[in-house]
């Protein structure tokens, strides 16, 4: 009888890999020390951003370790399945985007949107500093403060001194290595060639954040640089020059008796009580200036909107939309990107611009405009050599009712209207012509407009407004020698 027929024996299976179980505890040690505040969140994001193409070496060192050990036993090793090589694909991608997040500047961010380490545990806690300086100052010397991120504050001393009081603001994980932060991040005093430095050092402390607000007072006398980024500056009282640049940060100054040069970058600015000339650059947001003897020029782009009021001196703004130029101005001036109001001006005036509304009541003096995309409204108590022209717009110019002027105005696809009778008129054929003479004649007012009417009137320096009748008064007895009443300079 034959033998039964034995099956051949089976290949022997492979073995699962190793890689995972040992992924998976690689992975619960540092979440426990994690959770029991050995390693910190952020540290490990950190490193995950750095060192994960490390996982992926070891993962190849591992799978070649298995693949060895099957030729040697004898089986054929476990490849790599379709779920792996996703879950690879995945991983390497967060790891990319882990790497590219590591290193965007996210100070920036906080700034933009006023996140501080308080308010956001994510960036570490927050740990308060309070420290003092105190040294003789030079006499004749002029102050220079640097600043990365907090505010300053800057007074007039009582005595021959500056005074620093400094209020610090660390971010890192633990006490300890807030308190090395704050060693290495003192603020430093310097002098060179007549020259005081104050410097916050907040980039002292390395990759730990940083905001040192400084409360500064120095003589009056000194003239003041300060380069500041990240951070409101306040100065009150200076009788010499003021070289501010800002970055970030909300300007306030008053009380100044000297010039004063603002460079700025997404910053606002407020200034006011000046004697002495004001000079803007940069891309600003809100700026406003007042009570200025001095002059007022402002070149750059302003994001917001720019107030002025009662100027002594030439006020002027340039920008890549608006060339502005007034004498002086004793009333006020806002402008923003949609319009442009100013009061009681003197010429010369030149304004060039587009895609505004503008109003200048009270304008005495030469004056020319050019505008489109916009209304013209100018309203005179002096008549000066006017030149108005603009496109896509009307125009209206009120002029004193006994002004002498010679006309001459023309608009195409509009009509011009006079409330003066000397004036003729032409209006046909969708093209509008007024010319003429007024009283014993004078300056000469050109008006050129373009799909627009063309209105001459009779008026004063503010819009006429109905009266209303009101009960009479008791007259009051007339004071001798009274003093005439106080006007905006």
């Amino acid at each position: 009888m034959a033998s039964p027929i034995q099956a051949p024996p089976s290949p022997p299976q492979p073995r699962r890999s190793m890689f995972g179980p040992i992924l998976l505890i690689a992975l619960g040690v540092l979440f426990l020390l994690g959770t029991m505040g050995v390693l910190h969140w952020n540290h490990l994001g950190r490193w995950f951003a750095h060192y994960w193409p490390v996982i992926l070496i070891f993962a190849g060192v591992v799978k070649l370790l298995e693949y060895q050990s099957a030729q040697r036993a004898g089986y054929r090793p476990r490849g790599l399945g379709a779920g792996t090589i996703f879950l690879l694909i995945v991983f390497v991608v967060i790891g990319l985007a882990a790497t590219q997040a590591a290193r965007f500047n996210w100070d920036a961010v906080r700034d933009n949107i006023d996140i501080d380490n308080g308010d956001f545990e994510l960036f570490g806690h927050t740990y308060n500093y309070d420290d003092q300086l105190d040294q003789p100052f030079p006499g004749h010397a002029s102050l220079r403060i640097n600043s990365e991120r907090g505010a300053i504050n800057l007074s007039t001393s009582d005595d021959e001194h500056i005074h620093v009081v400094i209020h610090k603001r660390v971010s890192a994980d633990t006490q300890q290595e807030a308190d090395k932060a704050n060693d290495s991040s003192k603020p430093q005093i310097t002098s060179s060639d007549n020259v005081v430095t104050l410097n916050a050092n907040t980039q002292g402390a390395g990759e730990h954040r940083v905001a040192t607000d400084m409360d500064v007072s120095i003589p009056r006398k000194a003239d003041v640089i300060i380069v500041a980024k990240h951070g409101n500056v306040n100065i009150m009282g200076r009788d010499g020059v003021v070289d501010l640049t800002s970055a970030r940060g909300d300007i306030s100054m008053s009380d100044v008796n000297g010039k004063v040069n603002l460079n700025l970058d997404h910053s606002s600015a407020r200034v006011s009580q000046v004697t002495g000339d004001i000079s803007v650059e940069g891309h600003a947001n809100e700026v406003s200036f007042e009570d200025v003897k001095g002059s007022v020029r402002l070149n750059g782009e302003f994001m917001e909107s720019i107030k002025i009021a009662r100027v002594t001196g030439i006020v002027g703004f340039k920008s890549s939309r608006t060339d502005l130029e007034f004498a002086n101005l004793k009333g006020d001036l806002d402008l923003d990107s949609g319009d442009l109001r100013a009061s009681d001006i003197t010429g010369p005036v030149r304004l060039i611009t587009r895609s505004k509304d503008i109003r200048l009541d009270g304008v005495s003096g030469d004056v020319r405009v050019k505008d489109q995309n916009g209304t013209i409204e100018l309203r005179m108590t002096k008549v000066g050599s006017v030149d108005l022209e603009n496109r896509k717009g009307d125009i209206e110019v009120y002029l004193p009712e006994k002004a002498a002027f010679q006309l001459d105005a023309r608009t195409r696809n509009g009509e011009v209207q006079s409330d003066f009778h000397e004036i003729k008129l032409d209006n046909a054929n969708d093209t509008g012509v007024a010319s003429g003479t007024v009283g014993s004649g004078g300056p000469r007012i050109s008006i050129n407009n373009e799909h627009g009417i063309i209105d001459i009137r009779k008026g004063s320096m503010t819009a006429e407004t109905p009266e209303i009748p009101t009960p009479p008064k008791t007259p009051k007895t007339p004071k001798l020698n009274a003093p005439p009443e106080p006007t905006d300079n």
